[in-house]
């Protein structure tokens, strides 16, 4: 699934081509995703503008005029392509069509002027929603959600505070949506790799027996924002389904220094060690045990 660093980059390519477009009219081949699309979802668009594309988490959102907003989840399989776009060459803007129109487009957005966005999702996992924009922070997939790991608002205090009382893993806490917002099994593993704290440690070592920040939750917050702004950066990480508007893969797993890479050496300078892979939860967990303690 898309973590954070995929959806910034879609969101990126999106803007310029969105923001303060009007929808002409809108398609929808299939009447559900995940979920049931919203009722009379083609006509309710139609003629609107979109006046902002933001993201929360891992979701997309489209403000559109008359107060309601488009939320857009990429799901395991999703992906947006751009095509038709007027103008080329815009910081951000991706126009390279990907491929032809395929069973997979589920829901296409004919844009005033002429280009076409288009939602293709194999597997059907993702989800397409319209929320009145006052009931946005209150709705059940974004009410319970922690703070952007790139705002102001997740810092050391707040980690060590979440973090304090829990008995459970280091990655474990990370994962949790509601502690950090966005954050998923790639990035965990390496955020927990540069800041060299094992994946088995207990959350609660992180805070001191007040709820303090120790020298480690401030270590863990500077990398976290680190691995995220330097995947942001390359396009995000292309492993199955990910793919930028333009249809271009992401090359941030180029840098991986642990995800995916079991049995070779770890990346940590002077460190001999061997990454190993191990699973927690479900999911499979890449660290370094000689280096990350």
């Amino acid at each position: 699934m898309p973590e954070l660093p995929e959806v910034e980059t879609v969101r990126r390519g999106l803007m310029p081509v969105l923001q303060g477009a009007v929808i002409e009219s809108a398609e929808a081949r299939r009447p559900d995703l995940r979920w049931p699309l919203p009722e009379n979802f083609a006509e309710r668009l139609a003629g609107r503008r979109i006046e902002a594309v933001g993201r929360r988490a891992k979701y997309l959102l489209a403000d559109l005029c008359g107060g309601e907003v488009l939320l857009l989840h990429l799901g395991m399989s999703g992906s947006i392509r751009i095509e038709g776009a007027p103008v080329k060459g815009k910081p951000g803007m991706f126009y390279h069509p990907r491929n032809a129109t395929s069973p997979h487009d589920h829901v296409v957005l004919h844009l005033a002027g002429g280009a076409t966005v288009t939602f293709n999702d194999p597997r059907r996992f993702g989800a397409i929603l319209m929320v009145p924009y006052d009931q946005l922070d209150s709705h059940p997939l974004l009410r319970d959600l922690g703070p952007e790991p790139l705002g102001n608002a997740f810092t050391a205090a707040h980690l060590a505070r979440a973090c304090a009382r829990r008995r459970t893993s280091l990655k474990a806490a990370l994962l949790d949506q509601k502690v950090v917002a966005g954050l998923g099994n790639i990035y965990v593993c390496e955020a927990l790799h540069r800041a060299g704290l094992s994946p088995r440690r207990m959350a609660y070592t992180i805070a001191t027996q007040d709820g303090a920040p120790t020298r480690r939750a401030e270590k863990l917050v500077a990398v976290i924002r680190e691995v995220l702004r330097e995947a942001i950066q390359a396009g995000g990480s292309s492993l199955r389904d990910h793919r930028q508007v333009d249809g271009a893969l992401g090359y941030f797993q180029h840098t991986f220094r642990v995800y995916d890479r079991e049995g070779l050496a770890c990346p940590t300078r002077h460190c001999r060690g061997t990454v190993q892979r191990i699973t927690q939860g479900g999911r499979s967990t890449f660290f370094c045990p000689a280096c990350q303690r």
